[in-house]
């Protein structure tokens, strides 16, 4: 019988297309090597539901990796609730020239991201901030993407306040998040997720005058 991580090498290599992704043997071999270390920490952390090794490959590998069509070379990119590193860590693993920020408030976790960061593939450090994202500076970045935000429809007008000026959101949202963004923003793009129903990856480029007022701080 074929092992979890063959299960899942085999999606990956059978799904792939579907997601206009393409992967060599050697992506394959370093998103393997996530899985492992993520099946190894999730007893613990509870990073991510239990699921099968198919479903790992395309509902969180595969979906991650859709990103990479609207990262352009050298991209510098934050993600906002990293927690199991997706979906920046599976972009890392295929693309070296990204320039990545992981920001995410658990210390547990934060352990764990620092794990999957010493394999992770880059060409430049990856920065690790601990703490919640409307307390720490603003990072210099041209992207931001979220995926898996605590109370995310609560913190979303946080997170479109303390982007920064000129950044486009890449935020991965089921309906009812999209149309929270589409009242909040009005324009943005939506793209349906592959093999999804009911998953999208909202892109927009919020402007100063849309908003939500900042509140002063005495």
């Amino acid at each position: 019988m074929p092992t979890s991580i063959e299960r899942f090498r085999e999606a990956l290599h059978d799904k792939s297309a579907d997601f206009g992704v393409q992967l060599t043997d050697r992506d394959i071999e370093r998103l393997s090597d996530y899985y492992a270390l993520l099946l190894k920490w999730n007893p613990r952390l509870h990073l991510v539901a239990p699921c099968s090794p198919k479903e790992f490959a395309t509902r969180h590998i595969l979906e991650s990796l859709v990103l990479i069509h609207h990262l352009p070379l050298n991209a510098r990119v934050a993600d906002v609730g990293s927690g199991a590193g997706l979906p920046l860590i599976p972009c890392l693993l295929v693309r070296r020239d990204l320039r990545v920020t992981l920001i995410e408030s658990s210390q547990r976790k934060l352990i764990f991201l620092g794990e999957a960061l010493r394999h992770a593939n880059s060409a430049t450090p990856v920065r690790l901030i601990g703490g919640r994202f409307e307390v720490i500076p603003v990072p210099e970045v041209k992207f931001i993407t979220c995926r898996a935000l605590d109370r995310f429809r609560e913190m979303l007008p946080k997170l479109i306040d303390w982007a920064p000026t000129n950044c486009t959101l890449l935020v991965f949202a089921g309906e009812a998040l999209r149309r929270q963004l589409e009242t909040m923003l009005g324009l943005i793009k939506v793209e349906q997720i592959p093999k999804s129903a009911r998953r999208f990856l909202i892109i927009a480029k919020p402007s100063r005058s849309r908003r939500p007022p900042r509140k002063a701080f005495l």
